[in-house]
């Protein structure tokens, strides 16, 4: 249940029918979540895939782009995206010293699945900080686990909140964690439909709208797990956002889907913190390969490829943002109570939103309801 629920809508366009990422044609998600306590460690992380295609995604490459907004992070397979504009590989997410066990696990599903006969690949994976719950330390996430997010990856409802590589993330002095949200245009628009799914762990409390609403001035009681005796400081900590459309755009309009995900972020409050790590991808599966022999002799040399008029794409650019905006909320909404490493997380929770809501002026009947905000 997302924060739509509750009466709280983002942006004037409507959803698909999950309100997911997975509402583009052949995106699937996929968790593998880690909760456990030991004699003296927490743990609390876990997994995520996106796959991109409903097959191999390097049998079919996606237009690919991305944005770095602040660099306090860490990510694989970004530099052949910038160099060559494409995805061959599914995109995980998981917490920050865990990248390269999943991108060794994703490299070796590659070669179990084609044998001798590709010789590379660079797997996407992206990463936030959970080591405030979690004992991130001793890198609990395995190979296994990543195979097992694999093989459950799935289309239709994703699961949100605390699951997945979002299990132990903080959002706004929240808890946080995985997040999603879609947008449908209009016919007149194209009909196409993009898709947001987000791991967020970032944010000031004080910094914290919702649809406009300054939320995070109301909600300064609740008690915040970073203080004088927790570890950690208010702010610190990362999003990572990947974007998903069914538009057949070019790489260089997937970059600039992707830098559109930064509004959203900074309508939540985000964007603005220097321990913070925001990065983004966005992927376009409206382009399909013609195998070569449809082309007729010398064709593996030419791509066929379709690509958005530039006068007619800022409706994709306002549906990313939207549903980024959406999908960070939904990852609030979504997440209970947490404890770990000695460190209790409140959850946002629905009573406590629509109070801090209703003493910012919202009305349930107001939509959207940024529009009414005048402060």
């Amino acid at each position: 249940m997302g924060v739509r629920n509750i009466g709280v809508r983002i942006g004037h366009g409507m959803p698909g029918p999950f309100n997911a990422i997975t509402d583009v044609q052949g995106v699937r998600v996929g968790h593998r979540t880690l909760v456990e306590n030991r004699k003296d460690i927490s743990i609390r992380t876990g997994v995520t895939v996106i796959e991109p295609r409903p097959g191999m995604a390097r049998l079919e490459p996606c237009f690919a782009g991305c944005h770095i907004l602040n660099g306090n992070g860490d990510a694989t397979g970004l530099e052949w995206i910038r160099e060559s504009g494409l995805l061959s590989t599914p995109i995980a997410y998981t917490n920050t010293h865990s990248v390269g066990v999943v991108r060794d696990a994703l490299v070796a599903a590659e070669r179990s699945s084609v044998g001798e006969s590709q010789y590379w690949c660079m797997p996407v994976v992206l990463e936030t900080f959970d080591g405030v719950l979690n004992d991130i330390w001793g890198q609990h996430v395995t190979a296994a686990h990543v195979h097992e997010a694999q093989a459950q990856a799935a289309s239709g409802p994703v699961a949100e909140g605390s699951v997945g590589g979002g299990t132990g993330m903080i959002c706004h002095e929240f808890k946080g964690g995985i997040g999603t949200s879609s947008r449908r245009l209009e016919a007149h628009e194209g009909g196409w439909t993009v898709g947001a799914l987000v791991q967020a762990n970032y944010g000031r409390r004080e910094a914290l709208r919702v649809a406009g609403y300054p939320v995070g001035d109301a909600l300064r009681e609740v008690p915040s797990p970073f203080g004088a005796r927790q570890r950690g400081v208010p702010g610190m900590g990362s999003i990572v956002v990947t974007l998903a459309t069914d538009a057949p755009l070019l790489p260089h309009q997937c970059n600039q889907l992707a830098r559109r995900a930064s509004i959203g972020l900074a309508r939540v409050g985000g964007g603005t913190e220097y321990a913070s790590g925001d990065i983004f991808v966005a992927f376009s599966v409206g382009n399909h390969a013609i195998p070569p022999a449809d082309y007729g002799m010398g064709g593996e040399r030419l791509m066929s490829v379709l690509g958005v008029n530039g006068d007619f794409i800022s409706p994709l650019f306002v549906a990313a943002a939207d549903a980024v905006e959406e999908a960070i909320l939904n990852a609030l909404f979504a997440a209970d109570d947490m404890h770990g490493q000695g460190v209790h997380v409140h959850a946002l929770g629905a009573a406590r939103l629509l109070e801090a809501l209703k003493q910012g002026g919202w009305r349930h009947d107001s939509h959207p309801v940024m529009h009414q905000f005048a402060g």
